[in-house]
Protein backbone atom coordinates (compact mmCIF):
# COMPACT_ATOMS: atom_id res chain seq x y z
CA UNK A 1 0.00 0.00 0.00
CA UNK A 2 1.15 3.53 -0.70
CA UNK A 3 -0.27 6.96 0.00
CA UNK A 4 -0.94 8.82 -3.26
CA UNK A 5 -2.18 12.10 -1.77
CA UNK A 6 -1.87 13.98 1.50
CA UNK A 7 -2.28 17.46 2.91
CA UNK A 8 1.02 19.34 3.04
CA UNK A 9 1.59 22.51 5.04
CA UNK A 10 3.17 25.53 3.38
CA UNK A 11 3.34 29.30 3.75
CA UNK A 12 -0.09 30.74 2.98
CA UNK A 13 0.40 33.26 0.15
CA UNK A 14 -2.77 35.39 0.43
CA UNK A 15 -4.09 38.10 2.74
CA UNK A 16 -7.59 37.76 4.18
CA UNK A 17 -9.36 39.55 1.31
CA UNK A 18 -7.71 37.40 -1.34
CA UNK A 19 -8.25 34.27 0.75
CA UNK A 20 -11.99 34.97 1.02
CA UNK A 21 -12.19 35.59 -2.74
CA UNK A 22 -10.36 32.32 -3.44
CA UNK A 23 -12.66 30.41 -1.07
CA UNK A 24 -15.72 31.86 -2.77
CA UNK A 25 -14.44 30.82 -6.21
CA UNK A 26 -13.54 27.31 -5.04
CA UNK A 27 -16.88 26.69 -3.34
CA UNK A 28 -18.94 28.05 -6.23
CA UNK A 29 -16.96 25.95 -8.71
CA UNK A 30 -17.08 22.78 -6.60
CA UNK A 31 -20.87 22.94 -6.21
CA UNK A 32 -21.43 23.75 -9.89
CA UNK A 33 -19.24 20.83 -10.98
CA UNK A 34 -21.19 18.45 -8.76
CA UNK A 35 -24.48 19.46 -10.40
CA UNK A 36 -23.50 17.86 -13.70
CA UNK A 37 -25.72 14.81 -14.15
CA UNK A 38 -28.00 13.09 -16.66
CA UNK A 39 -30.43 12.11 -13.88
CA UNK A 40 -32.55 14.27 -11.51
CA UNK A 41 -30.47 16.20 -8.93
CA UNK A 42 -31.67 17.56 -5.57
CA UNK A 43 -30.09 19.06 -2.47
CA UNK A 44 -30.30 18.47 1.27
CA UNK A 45 -31.48 21.62 3.04
CA UNK A 46 -31.24 21.84 6.84
CA UNK A 47 -31.26 25.63 7.13
CA UNK A 48 -27.64 25.50 8.27
CA UNK A 49 -24.80 27.30 6.52
CA UNK A 50 -23.38 24.44 4.46
CA UNK A 51 -26.50 22.89 2.95
CA UNK A 52 -28.02 26.35 2.43
CA UNK A 53 -24.97 27.51 0.46
CA UNK A 54 -25.10 24.44 -1.74
CA UNK A 55 -28.84 24.85 -2.26
CA UNK A 56 -28.53 28.55 -3.11
CA UNK A 57 -25.76 27.97 -5.66
CA UNK A 58 -27.66 25.05 -7.18
CA UNK A 59 -30.88 27.07 -7.24
CA UNK A 60 -29.21 29.87 -9.22
CA UNK A 61 -27.76 27.31 -11.60
CA UNK A 62 -31.15 25.66 -12.17
CA UNK A 63 -33.06 28.94 -12.46
CA UNK A 64 -30.67 30.26 -15.09
CA UNK A 65 -31.49 27.19 -17.17
CA UNK A 66 -35.25 27.42 -16.68
CA UNK A 67 -35.36 24.49 -14.28
CA UNK A 68 -36.62 24.07 -10.71
CA UNK A 69 -34.38 22.66 -8.00
CA UNK A 70 -35.80 20.10 -5.56
CA UNK A 71 -34.73 20.57 -1.92
CA UNK A 72 -35.39 18.25 1.02
CA UNK A 73 -35.26 18.58 4.81
CA UNK A 74 -35.75 16.02 7.57
CA UNK A 75 -37.50 16.49 10.90
CA UNK A 76 -39.16 14.45 13.60
CA UNK A 77 -42.70 14.11 14.88
CA UNK A 78 -43.40 16.52 17.76
CA UNK A 79 -39.80 17.77 17.80
CA UNK A 80 -40.97 21.36 18.17
CA UNK A 81 -42.78 20.34 21.34
CA UNK A 82 -39.78 18.61 22.94
CA UNK A 83 -36.73 20.41 21.54
CA UNK A 84 -34.43 22.15 24.00
CA UNK A 85 -31.25 23.99 23.14
CA UNK A 86 -27.87 22.45 24.01
CA UNK A 87 -24.22 23.33 23.49
CA UNK A 88 -24.23 21.17 20.35
CA UNK A 89 -27.74 21.98 19.07
CA UNK A 90 -28.46 25.63 19.90
CA UNK A 91 -31.53 26.08 17.70
CA UNK A 92 -34.14 24.11 15.73
CA UNK A 93 -33.86 23.97 11.95
CA UNK A 94 -37.42 24.67 10.85
CA UNK A 95 -37.42 28.52 11.05
CA UNK A 96 -34.25 28.70 8.94
CA UNK A 97 -35.56 26.19 6.43
CA UNK A 98 -38.66 28.35 5.99
CA UNK A 99 -36.43 31.40 5.43
CA UNK A 100 -34.57 29.50 2.71
CA UNK A 101 -37.85 28.32 1.17
CA UNK A 102 -38.86 31.96 0.72
CA UNK A 103 -35.41 32.89 -0.57
CA UNK A 104 -35.04 30.16 -3.19
CA UNK A 105 -37.04 29.39 -6.32
CA UNK A 106 -36.85 25.71 -5.44
CA UNK A 107 -39.62 23.24 -4.70
CA UNK A 108 -39.18 22.01 -1.12
CA UNK A 109 -40.23 18.75 0.52
CA UNK A 110 -40.46 18.29 4.29
CA UNK A 111 -39.81 14.72 5.44
CA UNK A 112 -41.10 14.01 8.96
CA UNK A 113 -40.11 10.78 10.69
CA UNK A 114 -41.99 9.23 13.60
CA UNK A 115 -40.30 7.56 16.55
CA UNK A 116 -41.53 4.04 15.81
CA UNK A 117 -40.21 4.06 12.24
CA UNK A 118 -36.94 5.58 13.40
CA UNK A 119 -36.43 2.83 15.96
CA UNK A 120 -37.44 0.04 13.58
CA UNK A 121 -34.95 1.28 10.96
CA UNK A 122 -32.05 0.78 13.38
CA UNK A 123 -31.75 -2.79 12.13
CA UNK A 124 -31.79 -1.81 8.47
CA UNK A 125 -29.09 0.73 9.25
CA UNK A 126 -26.90 -2.13 10.50
CA UNK A 127 -27.62 -3.99 7.27
CA UNK A 128 -26.57 -0.93 5.28
CA UNK A 129 -23.38 -0.28 7.26
CA UNK A 130 -22.50 -3.94 8.02
CA UNK A 131 -21.71 -2.79 11.56
CA UNK A 132 -23.43 -1.12 14.51
CA UNK A 133 -23.20 2.56 13.70
CA UNK A 134 -24.45 5.93 14.90
CA UNK A 135 -27.87 4.65 15.95
CA UNK A 136 -30.74 6.94 14.86
CA UNK A 137 -28.24 9.34 13.28
CA UNK A 138 -27.86 6.50 10.78
CA UNK A 139 -31.42 5.21 10.63
CA UNK A 140 -32.95 8.66 10.15
CA UNK A 141 -30.60 9.34 7.25
CA UNK A 142 -31.50 6.00 5.69
CA UNK A 143 -35.22 6.79 5.84
CA UNK A 144 -34.61 10.35 4.65
CA UNK A 145 -32.62 9.17 1.63
CA UNK A 146 -35.33 6.67 0.80
CA UNK A 147 -37.82 9.54 0.52
CA UNK A 148 -35.48 11.67 -1.60
CA UNK A 149 -34.91 8.74 -3.96
CA UNK A 150 -38.59 8.86 -4.93
CA UNK A 151 -37.85 12.18 -6.65
CA UNK A 152 -34.12 12.33 -7.38
CA UNK A 153 -31.24 9.99 -8.15
CA UNK A 154 -28.45 12.35 -7.06
CA UNK A 155 -28.40 14.74 -4.09
CA UNK A 156 -25.82 17.24 -2.84
CA UNK A 157 -25.02 17.48 0.87
CA UNK A 158 -22.90 19.72 3.09
CA UNK A 159 -20.53 17.25 4.79
CA UNK A 160 -16.84 18.19 5.19
CA UNK A 161 -17.24 21.95 5.61
CA UNK A 162 -16.93 21.71 9.40
CA UNK A 163 -13.71 19.70 9.21
CA UNK A 164 -12.08 22.00 6.66
CA UNK A 165 -13.29 25.40 7.89
CA UNK A 166 -13.10 24.62 11.62
CA UNK A 167 -16.80 24.51 12.41
CA UNK A 168 -16.98 21.99 15.23
CA UNK A 169 -17.17 23.23 18.84
CA UNK A 170 -13.95 21.43 19.71
CA UNK A 171 -12.02 23.65 17.30
CA UNK A 172 -12.93 26.75 19.25
CA UNK A 173 -13.29 25.50 22.82
CA UNK A 174 -9.78 26.06 24.20
CA UNK A 175 -10.18 23.49 26.99
CA UNK A 176 -11.32 20.71 24.65
CA UNK A 177 -8.92 21.73 21.89
CA UNK A 178 -5.87 21.43 24.13
CA UNK A 179 -6.99 18.22 25.81
CA UNK A 180 -5.07 15.11 24.82
CA UNK A 181 -6.98 12.65 22.64
CA UNK A 182 -9.70 12.67 20.01
CA UNK A 183 -11.87 15.69 20.93
CA UNK A 184 -15.17 14.08 19.95
CA UNK A 185 -14.53 10.82 21.83
CA UNK A 186 -13.52 11.63 25.38
CA UNK A 187 -15.54 8.89 27.08
CA UNK A 188 -13.47 5.75 26.43
CA UNK A 189 -13.53 4.65 30.07
CA UNK A 190 -17.32 5.03 30.18
CA UNK A 191 -17.77 2.95 27.04
CA UNK A 192 -15.37 0.26 28.23
CA UNK A 193 -17.29 0.00 31.51
CA UNK A 194 -20.22 -1.68 29.74
CA UNK A 195 -18.21 -4.72 28.68
CA UNK A 196 -16.94 -7.75 30.52
CA UNK A 197 -13.15 -7.54 31.03
CA UNK A 198 -12.47 -10.89 29.39
CA UNK A 199 -13.91 -9.61 26.09
CA UNK A 200 -10.81 -7.49 25.49
CA UNK A 201 -8.30 -10.30 25.87
CA UNK A 202 -4.88 -8.69 25.59
CA UNK A 203 -6.23 -5.44 24.14
CA UNK A 204 -6.01 -2.26 26.19
CA UNK A 205 -8.84 -0.10 24.72
CA UNK A 206 -7.32 3.19 25.86
CA UNK A 207 -3.91 2.26 24.46
CA UNK A 208 -5.48 1.14 21.18
CA UNK A 209 -7.21 4.50 20.73
CA UNK A 210 -4.10 6.35 21.85
CA UNK A 211 -2.04 4.58 19.20
CA UNK A 212 -4.31 5.91 16.44
CA UNK A 213 -4.25 9.40 17.93
CA UNK A 214 -0.46 9.55 18.23
CA UNK A 215 0.07 8.10 14.75
CA UNK A 216 -2.14 10.80 13.25
CA UNK A 217 -0.21 13.56 15.03
CA UNK A 218 3.11 12.10 13.89
CA UNK A 219 1.95 12.06 10.27
CA UNK A 220 0.51 15.59 10.34
CA UNK A 221 2.36 18.02 8.10
CA UNK A 222 3.43 21.11 10.09
CA UNK A 223 5.93 23.54 8.61
CA UNK A 224 8.69 24.87 10.88
CA UNK A 225 8.23 28.12 12.76
CA UNK A 226 4.50 27.96 13.52
CA UNK A 227 3.31 29.13 16.92
CA UNK A 228 1.69 26.54 19.26
CA UNK A 229 -1.89 27.51 18.31
CA UNK A 230 -1.25 27.10 14.57
CA UNK A 231 0.54 23.80 15.18
CA UNK A 232 -2.44 22.52 17.15
CA UNK A 233 -4.83 23.67 14.45
CA UNK A 234 -2.93 21.62 11.85
CA UNK A 235 -3.29 18.66 14.16
CA UNK A 236 -6.98 19.35 14.69
CA UNK A 237 -7.48 19.58 10.93
CA UNK A 238 -5.73 16.23 10.43
CA UNK A 239 -7.60 14.51 13.26
CA UNK A 240 -11.00 15.67 12.00
CA UNK A 241 -10.15 15.11 8.34
CA UNK A 242 -8.74 11.60 8.80
CA UNK A 243 -11.18 10.29 11.40
CA UNK A 244 -14.39 12.22 12.05
CA UNK A 245 -14.97 13.15 8.42
CA UNK A 246 -14.35 9.58 7.27
CA UNK A 247 -16.99 8.34 9.71
CA UNK A 248 -19.55 10.82 8.36
CA UNK A 249 -18.71 10.13 4.71
CA UNK A 250 -18.99 6.38 5.24
CA UNK A 251 -22.32 6.92 7.00
CA UNK A 252 -23.66 9.12 4.22
CA UNK A 253 -22.49 6.77 1.46
CA UNK A 254 -23.86 3.59 3.03
CA UNK A 255 -27.21 4.99 4.17
CA UNK A 256 -27.85 6.67 0.81
CA UNK A 257 -26.69 3.94 -1.54
CA UNK A 258 -28.74 1.40 0.42
CA UNK A 259 -31.72 3.18 -1.16
CA UNK A 260 -30.06 3.77 -4.53
CA UNK A 261 -29.41 7.46 -3.93
CA UNK A 262 -26.03 8.91 -4.88
CA UNK A 263 -25.00 11.72 -2.52
CA UNK A 264 -22.24 14.13 -3.55
CA UNK A 265 -20.27 16.31 -1.13
CA UNK A 266 -18.87 19.45 -2.83
CA UNK A 267 -17.02 20.68 0.26
CA UNK A 268 -14.88 17.54 0.05
CA UNK A 269 -13.29 18.85 -3.16
CA UNK A 270 -9.56 18.22 -2.79
CA UNK A 271 -8.76 21.74 -4.02
CA UNK A 272 -10.67 23.26 -1.10
CA UNK A 273 -8.93 20.96 1.39
CA UNK A 274 -5.47 21.70 0.01
CA UNK A 275 -6.01 25.45 0.03
CA UNK A 276 -7.63 25.62 3.48
CA UNK A 277 -5.07 23.42 5.22
CA UNK A 278 -2.46 26.20 5.49
CA UNK A 279 -4.86 29.11 5.97
CA UNK A 280 -4.15 30.81 9.34
CA UNK A 281 -6.62 30.09 12.12
CA UNK A 282 -7.33 33.80 12.61
CA UNK A 283 -8.74 33.84 9.06
CA UNK A 284 -10.92 30.76 9.60
CA UNK A 285 -12.13 32.16 12.92
CA UNK A 286 -12.98 35.54 11.38
CA UNK A 287 -14.49 37.87 14.00
CA UNK A 288 -14.81 34.97 16.44
CA UNK A 289 -17.39 33.08 14.35
CA UNK A 290 -17.14 29.38 13.63
CA UNK A 291 -16.44 29.07 9.91
CA UNK A 292 -16.12 32.87 9.86
CA UNK A 293 -13.98 32.78 6.73
CA UNK A 294 -16.59 30.81 4.80
CA UNK A 295 -19.38 33.08 6.00
CA UNK A 296 -17.50 36.23 4.99
CA UNK A 297 -16.49 34.74 1.66
CA UNK A 298 -20.09 33.88 0.75
CA UNK A 299 -21.64 37.28 1.56
CA UNK A 300 -24.70 37.95 -0.60
CA UNK A 301 -25.35 34.29 -1.40
CA UNK A 302 -27.70 33.70 1.55
CA UNK A 303 -30.09 35.69 3.75
CA UNK A 304 -28.08 37.27 6.57
CA UNK A 305 -29.80 35.31 9.34
CA UNK A 306 -28.90 32.01 7.64
CA UNK A 307 -25.38 33.08 6.64
CA UNK A 308 -24.51 33.91 10.27
CA UNK A 309 -26.62 31.23 11.98
CA UNK A 310 -24.74 29.48 14.78
CA UNK A 311 -23.73 25.98 13.78
CA UNK A 312 -26.21 23.20 14.48
CA UNK A 313 -25.50 19.60 13.38
CA UNK A 314 -27.68 17.06 11.59
CA UNK A 315 -30.91 17.00 13.62
CA UNK A 316 -31.86 14.28 16.06
CA UNK A 317 -35.21 13.52 17.65
CA UNK A 318 -36.02 14.89 21.10
CA UNK A 319 -39.31 12.99 21.33
CA UNK A 320 -39.43 10.82 24.49
CA UNK A 321 -41.38 8.26 22.45
CA UNK A 322 -38.11 7.37 20.75
CA UNK A 323 -36.38 6.71 24.07
CA UNK A 324 -39.33 4.53 25.07
CA UNK A 325 -39.18 2.61 21.78
CA UNK A 326 -35.46 1.82 21.87
CA UNK A 327 -35.60 1.04 25.60
CA UNK A 328 -38.33 -1.52 24.89
CA UNK A 329 -36.20 -3.04 22.13
CA UNK A 330 -33.17 -3.39 24.41
CA UNK A 331 -35.26 -4.82 27.28
CA UNK A 332 -36.76 -7.35 24.88
CA UNK A 333 -33.31 -8.42 23.73
CA UNK A 334 -32.11 -8.78 27.32
CA UNK A 335 -35.01 -11.09 28.15
CA UNK A 336 -33.47 -13.68 25.84
CA UNK A 337 -30.98 -15.67 27.95
CA UNK A 338 -29.10 -16.52 24.76
CA UNK A 339 -28.80 -12.92 23.57
CA UNK A 340 -25.26 -12.53 22.21
CA UNK A 341 -25.08 -9.05 23.68
CA UNK A 342 -25.16 -10.51 27.19
CA UNK A 343 -22.11 -12.63 26.43
CA UNK A 344 -19.97 -9.51 26.11
CA UNK A 345 -21.84 -6.74 27.97
CA UNK A 346 -22.60 -6.47 31.69
CA UNK A 347 -26.31 -6.85 32.36
CA UNK A 348 -26.10 -4.51 35.36
CA UNK A 349 -24.51 -1.77 33.26
CA UNK A 350 -27.24 -2.10 30.64
CA UNK A 351 -29.95 -2.00 33.31
CA UNK A 352 -28.41 1.14 34.72
CA UNK A 353 -28.31 2.69 31.25
CA UNK A 354 -32.03 2.00 30.80
CA UNK A 355 -32.83 3.99 33.94
CA UNK A 356 -30.21 6.72 33.45
CA UNK A 357 -31.03 10.37 32.95
CA UNK A 358 -30.03 12.09 29.73
CA UNK A 359 -26.25 12.44 29.65
CA UNK A 360 -24.59 15.76 28.91
CA UNK A 361 -21.51 14.17 27.34
CA UNK A 362 -22.23 12.31 24.08
CA UNK A 363 -21.19 8.67 23.70
CA UNK A 364 -19.61 9.80 20.44
CA UNK A 365 -19.62 13.00 18.38
CA UNK A 366 -22.31 15.59 19.11
CA UNK A 367 -25.64 13.76 19.06
CA UNK A 368 -25.25 10.34 20.67
CA UNK A 369 -26.55 10.76 24.21
CA UNK A 370 -28.59 8.30 26.30
CA UNK A 371 -31.32 7.30 23.77
CA UNK A 372 -28.73 6.83 21.04
CA UNK A 373 -26.48 4.79 23.36
CA UNK A 374 -29.38 2.46 24.13
CA UNK A 375 -30.10 2.21 20.41
CA UNK A 376 -26.45 1.37 19.73
CA UNK A 377 -26.64 -1.65 22.02
CA UNK A 378 -29.79 -2.75 20.17
CA UNK A 379 -27.78 -2.53 16.96
CA UNK A 380 -24.85 -4.40 18.48
CA UNK A 381 -27.06 -7.30 19.59
CA UNK A 382 -28.65 -7.50 16.13
CA UNK A 383 -25.24 -7.44 14.44
CA UNK A 384 -23.90 -10.21 16.65
CA UNK A 385 -26.96 -12.34 15.84
CA UNK A 386 -27.01 -11.62 12.11
CA UNK A 387 -23.35 -12.38 11.54
CA UNK A 388 -23.24 -15.21 14.10
CA UNK A 389 -20.22 -13.67 15.74
CA UNK A 390 -18.35 -16.00 18.09
CA UNK A 391 -15.74 -14.95 20.63
CA UNK A 392 -12.73 -17.26 20.66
Amino acid sequence: MRRYWQLTDHEHPDDFTHTAAKVRDLVMDAVTRQLVSDVPVATFLSGGLDSSLISAIADSHFTARGKTLQTFSVGYQDNKKYFHATHFQPSPDAPYIRTMNQFLNAQHTWVTLDSEALAAALLEAVDARDLPGMADVDSSLLLFCREIRKTATVALSGECADEIFGGYPWYRDKTVRERYGFPWAQSTAYRVSFFKPEVFGGIDPAAYIDEGYRATLEQTSIRPGLDPLEQRMRQMFALNFNWFMQTLLDRKDRMSMYSGLEVRVPFCDYRIAEYLYSVPWEYKDYEGHEKGLLRQAMQGVLPTEVLWRKKSPYPKTWNPAYLNAVSAMLRSAMQDPDAPLLRIAKRAALEQLLTAAETATPWYGQLMTTPQTIAWFVQLNYWLQKYRVELV
